[in-house]
């Protein structure tokens, strides 16, 4: 967000440059922080500014959170809003009234363990008293289909009509952002569309530790067995947190058992594929490897302009399909970077107003794009690549042909064309003087096999965030 955006603001505008302000700020923190704490501590908030940006009160919806809020958030909201507004902002953390009814958010819960405080679930919504936790928002109509999660979307879309039989459990992985959550809860909300006396249960893994944790502080576990034993559907969110915690491992293999043993269905996430998590009891990892294991790939350039379309629309806002291929071209790891910047061009429109084009995304980006343009070069992913694979730099432009040095090579060909904005001939002159053909086919062939080796989807992976930083 630009910094000089609010000092240039119209001081005969009314309240809306107060919300305007505030929406500024929250926009900001969800691209600072991790998503759960953004999702746990700033989403919920609404506040009130008045006209001219002097002060700002902030609605903490009870006591605890106000404390928390304060101790951990407001240096940081001060010094956000003051940098967006251009001048000293009086900053009031209050308790929300009762008789106020805060700006529509999604409610969360919150639970603590001696493991620190656990990621905040998303809204409940309760079946005879059951509460499944499940985002009714994230569905399967919600979700745009493309290359990238195709596979995953019809083992998913498999399972909520038909669980407890193939593809049990359904394990997917992947990245950050690239929508394993949307999956999942996707499949808890079809299954209660069809069966709605069905228990289901959306938890993420960091939950489940602070359960196990509290079971045993109180000596509940059979009330905690039976929450857990009892399921038709467990949906459990990036197991690889369950990471050197023995007695949680042993419990969830418990629970894993009891399910798979009564045709209940158990769909995980992770980061990384079942072999490839550290930390985890074998047996556990055997288990999770037993059902259907898919992945779900960053999305491809056709899938990033949908998702872009597709969430400015659900915005109330146009994006214009041009503006739409220049930010995909620019934001290519995942669906929440996407969404940033999106949040970011509709603010500044919005702030500005001004119609959304390239030029304004641009603007609104410039920040983003100067990070990536420094840190992302053909030169760099040649460097990273070799120093991965062991090789000298200047095998890969040099004319050798083993496999130790060819297979690193057309590596970094690919990750030159995903993630650079060169033409396929500006990268096979990178390359030693190599003819455009010779780029197309290395590109065309590691694209290939990363759907199918999962050792390589994985390298790929570590990679990219490494580019990334």
């Amino acid at each position: 967000m630009n910094e000089r955006l609010y000092s240039q603001a119209n001081p005969h505008m009314s309240g809306d440059i107060g919300q305007s302000l505030w929406q500024a700020c929250v926009d900001q923190l969800a691209q600072e922080l991790p998503e759960q704490q953004f999702n746990t501590w700033i989403r919920p908030l609404s506040a009130q500014v008045l006209d001219d940006l002097s002060q700002v009160t902030v609605f903490v919806g009870n006591r605890f959170k106000l404390d928390w809020v304060r101790t951990q958030y407001a240096a940081r909201l001060s010094s956000v809003l003051e940098k967006l507004s251009g001048q000293p902002v009086l900053l009031e953390l209050v308790l929300t009234p009762r008789e106020t009814t805060a700006r529509p958010q999604s409610p969360v819960a919150f639970s603590s363990s001696s493991e620190g405080i656990d990621r905040i679930d998303p809204p409940d919504e309760a079946v005879n008293g059951f509460k499944n936790r499940l985002n009714t928002g994230l569905t399967f109509d919600t979700l745009v289909e493309g290359t990238a999660n195709r596979m995953a979307r019809a083992a998913a879309m498999h399972v909520s009509g038909t669980p407890g039989h193939l593809y049990n459990p359904l394990f997917i992985y992947g990245g950050v952002g690239l929508g394993k959550t949307h999956l999942i809860h996707a499949v808890g909300n079809k299954l209660l569309a069809d069966k709605p006396q069905s228990k289901i249960l959306y938890i993420h893994a960091e939950q489940f530790v602070s359960d196990v944790v509290k079971a045993y502080q109180r000596k509940t576990f059979d009330e905690f067995k039976e929450r857990y034993h009892s399921l038709d559907l467990l949906l459990i969110d990036d197991v690889q947190f369950f990471a050197n915690k023995d007695r949680t491992q042993e419990e969830f293999f418990n629970a894993f058992e009891a399910l798979l043993a009564k045709k209940s269905h158990i769909v995980m996430t992770s980061d990384t594929y079942p072999k490839g998590l550290a930390d985890i009891h074998e047996r556990l990892v055997s288990r999770f490897d037993s059902g259907l294991t898919v992945a779900i790939e960053p999305p491809e350039l056709e899938m990033r302009v949908a998702i872009l379309i597709n969430k400015a629309r659900a915005e109330a806002a146009d994006m214009p399909e041009e503006v739409a291929f220049f930010v995909a071209k620019n934001v290519r790891s995942n669906v929440r970077e996407l969404e940033g910047a999106l949040r970011k061009i509709l603010a500044y429109s919005r702030f500005n107003q001004k119609e959304v084009s390239i030029a304004l995304a641009k603007e609104a980006l410039r920040d983003l794009l100067s990070i990536q343009n420094r840190q992302i070069s053909v030169e760099n992913i040649q460097k990273t690549v070799a120093d991965y694979y062991k090789i000298k730099v200047a095998d890969m432009y040099s004319k050798k042909r083993p496999a130790s040095i060819a297979r690193p090579r057309q590596i970094a060909m690919y990750l030159a064309k995903e993630l650079t904005q060169k033409s396929l001939p500006e990268i096979g002159e990178l390359f030693g003087g190599r003819d455009h053909t010779t780029v197309l086919h290395a590109v065309r062939k590691i694209s290939a096999e990363r759907q199918q080796l999962t050792e390589l989807n994985q390298q790929l992976h570590v990679l990219e965030q490494t580019l990334k930083g």
